[in-house]
């Protein structure tokens, strides 16, 4: 059976304060129990051209720490290493990654990684979607946004075909997309478009026919944010502002939409298996895990003593760690809950593992 949806409740966007320029850009960024106001335009430092492995302008890291990520003693500063697979975007030209900083060329904004970690997706500074290598170069426009209409975070959506070719085969392509959140006239939508190149459409969740039989109603069509992909079968976890609730859409075999609980910012385990997300509890913003199970309801509140808000979070590779945004950076939890969290950057930005 799927999930009935669970009742409606107004939140407001979560406020994001600071002169540290935000990862992302549009007015669903930290939707986690507050207002927020949208992020002011970013335009693209003048160059254009593709660089590797080099600092940002002027030679310092987007804290101010010296080219390299380390400090004059050689101590590692940016909490990221080849070893844990952690980057940092920080809505400037450089990607905190590998122990270093990588210059772009351009604005990069909620940058995200493809299934193979071979490319990454984010939005330009002028709101544009774009694809590149993970060195900065090789700089593609996958899409650009209309007159009028804000894009931001998007996720790469795939299907594994499995061992057997998979249950729906030769089909892996018409899951290749990239999926993102479009703010038209402070309509929230969730759209995509073939990671290939295409055309640009909208992504609605929905439930099928049978679901429709046995009473299950329609999820919200606008409203909708912070779209995140996960698993093998190109499961889309996203929230619905006006409701305050975290969805799960699957429309691999056949299309179907489960209300996973209030919260926002959600993201799935590489698995698929598990989700977290993030919750206002006593004036802070948590993260909680829950499985992505029909029958299983039971959350974990990794955060239970905050004394500071945990937003945006991220499920490294081997789905044991999350990772999560805080006002002094970037802080990292194991998935099971088992420690406290631990600050391991200054950068502050959105955090994201590469495959």
């Amino acid at each position: 059976m799927r999930n009935r949806f669970g009742s409606a409740a107004a939140i407001a966007l979560m406020t994001t304060a600071g002169a540290v320029l935000l990862s992302a850009c549009g007015p669903e960024n930290g939707d986690s129990g507050s207002t927020a106001a949208p992020s002011a335009p970013v335009t693209a430092a003048p160059g254009g051209g593709s660089h590797s492995g080099s600092p940002a302008p002027g030679g310092k890291e987007p804290g101010g720490k010296e080219p390299g990520g380390k400090e004059s003693g050689g101590k590692e500063v940016n909490g990221t290493s080849a070893a844990n697979h952690l980057t940092i975007s920080t809505g400037t030209r450089t990607v905190a990654m590998n122990g270093t900083t990588v210059d772009f060329g351009t604005v990069v904004r909620d940058l995200a990684w493809s299934p193979d970690g071979k490319k990454a997706v984010f939005v330009d500074g002028d709101g544009n979607l774009l694809t590149a290598a993970p060195d900065g170069s090789g700089r593609a426009t996958l899409a650009k946004a209309p007159s009028g209409e804000t894009w931001s975070h998007p996720t790469w959506q795939h299907a594994d075909k499995g061992p057997s070719g998979g249950a729906v085969p030769d089909e892996t392509d018409r899951y290749n997309n990239i999926v993102f959140t479009s703010n038209k006239g402070g309509v929230l939508r969730l759209e995509k478009v073939p990671a290939k190149g295409g055309a640009v459409e909208e992504l609605a969740p929905h439930n099928s026919e049978a679901g429709d039989a046995a009473g299950a109603p329609q999820p919200p069509q606008t409203g909708n944010t912070w779209a995140n992909a996960g698993g093998q079968r190109a499961d889309i976890a996203y929230a619905n502002t006006p409701s305050g609730e975290v969805y799960i859409y699957d429309d691999y075999i056949r299309p179907a939409t489960r209300d996973i609980g209030k919260g926002s910012q959600p993201a799935l385990s590489p698995d698929g298996g598990n989700i977290v997300f993030v919750r206002s509890v006593n004036g802070h913003d948590h993260l909680f895990t829950r499985s992505t199970e029909h029958d299983r309801t039971t959350e974990k509140d990794l955060t239970p003593s905050a004394t500071t808000d945990y937003t945006e979070p991220a499920w490294s590779p081997d789905g044991r760690t999350v990772a999560a945004r805080t006002p002094d950076g970037i802080s990292t939890v194991p998935a099971d809950g088992s420690a406290a969290p631990v600050q391991v950057s200054t950068v502050k930005g959105l955090p994201v593992y590469r495959p």
